[in-house]
């Protein structure tokens, strides 16, 4: 009989062998329990959940911007999520003449109405608070400076790390910046000097402050560099006074379910890994029929044979032949610990999950409002900075003012809006609303409707349905005239309540024929009769 030690002799042991690997056929897989989740191993710093919950709890503004970015950037569910709080608001605007003197000439108002819009209109306002919402969710907030060319407005953002804002002038957030951005960024001393000449003369200034070391560190642990800009002229948004990254509390249970994922994968991986066992018969006396080279001939023809098979081993033993499976008999827990770990990234959201991967016929609408809720501050920053842009037209406010207002509209109820205010317009409200918030702009509204009426003159081309509610035919056709038909039909025969009442002078509308009357309809009229 062979014994142990013989078969070792003739099998001999691989030197270093890597116990945390696991072989499927031809490949290895790495050990499930080590160096789980891909953001970690992107980026070893920025993916670790240890690093990220070090940042809010420090309140490091400069990491938990970069760890946003990078989560931004490699993470769908955190991108998404930015991306649906940002573009959650339609921010349609309405401007509103305020006039308290009787004595405002309708042309002057109409002149500084239309130069309102016309500023609005260039500026790009949906476009642009749509960009700004995306990045203060995203870094936590935005900085910038208007610069006025021509009659109109631009905006020169500023480098968030190079911003800072420690009180308020009137209202408004003071902005300091600090002149080693150029340094910082532009190392060549030409170039620096050419990209100095593309911001504002105050930018320059305080940047020849900076070189003259005029700017010292304001207390201890300060930089120094720091220059106070213009308030009327530089501006900062936030959410609720608060600088850090909206989602960020989200990204530990985003790089949980990373972790989770991964594990399933190799776990999946590892369930696909089958053993094939064969057997060396032994005669009644318990000893081999076959010697050792002639086991490991045999194992060794058949490790050849499934050589290429992927999820496939071979063990010879003395045991009996059989296929063992490591695959489980049910997925369902792995599936319910990944729902759950799933789940709760939206949890620390605060957004409903079925927003994004909606199952069933649940209500959203609550889950809706809390995140209009969410944003509205920022709204109200966004309506007061449009307010502010308009100030220089509202030169005599205790006679005429103009006012910009952001309707609650948003990608979801901007429908039901609409039909809000088309409601409020049959009991004399504004006629405008409707159609703001459909997405049209004031100045498209007037100018459509000028064009429509007074230059194609589509009212007499398109003539509404007569109905009990409305005017006839000829007073559409001839107001211009002065002519007042009310009492004459669309083709000038008899009222317009003798075409409502019929020809019988009976009220309803007109009898349907007998194909199109319904079977219960008949049968009552043939029991009447």
């Amino acid at each position: 009989m062979i014994n142990r030690l013989e078969i070792n002799k003739a099998q001999p042991r691989t030197p270093n062998v890597d116990f945390s690997k696991i072989k499927v056929g031809p490949k290895q897989l790495e050990d499930a329990v080590i160096n789980l989740g891909t953001f970690k191993k992107v980026d070893s710093r920025l993916g670790d959940k240890c690093t990220v919950l070090k940042a809010i709890y420090d309140n490091d503004y400069e990491t938990m911007r970069e760890i946003s970015d990078f989560f931004f950037r490699t993470s769908g569910i955190y991108s998404r999520l930015c991306r649906y709080m940002a573009k959650l608001y339609r921010y349609d605007w309405l401007v509103t003449p305020y006039i308290n003197d009787d004595k405002q000439k309708p042309e002057k108002v109409l002149t500084t109405f239309h130069q309102i819009l016309g500023l609005l209109d260039n500026f790009g306002v949906k476009r642009f608070f749509g960009d700004v919402a995306l990045k203060v969710i995203r870094y936590g907030c935005y900085y910038g400076y208007l610069v006025e060319s021509n009659g109109k407005v631009a905006i020169q953002e500023l480098p968030v790390a190079y911003c800072r804002s420690r009180f308020n002038v009137n209202g408004r957030p003071a902005i300091e910046f600090n002149m080693r951005f150029f340094d910082d960024y532009f190392r060549d001393t030409e170039q620096r000097m050419k990209y100095l000449k593309l911001f504002p003369a105050e930018f320059r200034k305080g940047y020849v402050l900076y070189k003259e070391n005029k700017l010292p560190p304001e207390f201890p642990g300060d930089k120094g560099g720091w220059y106070l800009l213009d308030t009327e002229k530089a501006f900062k948004f936030n959410i609720d006074g608060e600088d850090y990254p909206l989602f960020i509390a989200t990204i530990p249970a985003i790089i949980d379910l990373d972790a989770a994922q991964d594990l399933d994968r190799k776990k999946f991986a590892q369930q696909l890994l089958k053993i094939i066992i064969q057997k060396m018969p032994i005669d009644k006396n318990g000893e081999l029929i076959f010697d050792v080279d002639e086991a490991m001939e045999l194992h060794n023809n058949a490790v050849r044979m499934i050589g290429k098979a992927i999820g496939l081993d071979v063990l010879t033993t003395f045991a009996d032949v059989d296929v063992a499976d490591m695959a489980e008999s049910s997925n369902t827990t792995s599936d319910d610990t990944m729902d759950r770990t799933r789940q709760n990234v939206y949890d620390q959201a605060g957004v409903s999950q079925m927003q994004f991967n909606t199952d069933g016929n649940i209500a959203l609408e609550k889950s809706i409002l809390n995140d209009e809720a969410t944003l509205y501050d920022l709204i109200l920053q966004f309506e007061g900075f449009l307010n502010f842009l308009i100030k220089p037209f509202n030169k005599s406010p205790k006679k005429m003012e103009f006012r910009v207002q952001i309707l609650a509209t948003t990608i979801y109820n901007y429908k039901e809006m609409s039909k809000l205010y088309k409601e409020q317009t049959q009991l004399g409200y504004s006629k405008m609303l409707p159609q703001i918030a459909l997405g049209q702009s004031q100045s498209s509204i007037l100018a459509n409707a000028y064009f429509e009426n007074d230059i194609l003159q589509l009212y007499e081309v398109f003539i509404p349905p007569l109905m009990s509610s409305t005017m006839n035919g000829d007073f559409l056709i001839n107001r211009e005239n002065g002519g007042n038909s009310a009492s004459k039909g669309p083709q000038g025969g008899g009222s317009a309540a003798s075409k409502i009442m019929g020809d019988k002078g009976e009220a309803g509308r007109k009898e349907l024929s007998d194909d199109q009357k319904s079977e219960k309809t008949i049968a009552n009229k043939e029991s009447m009769s």
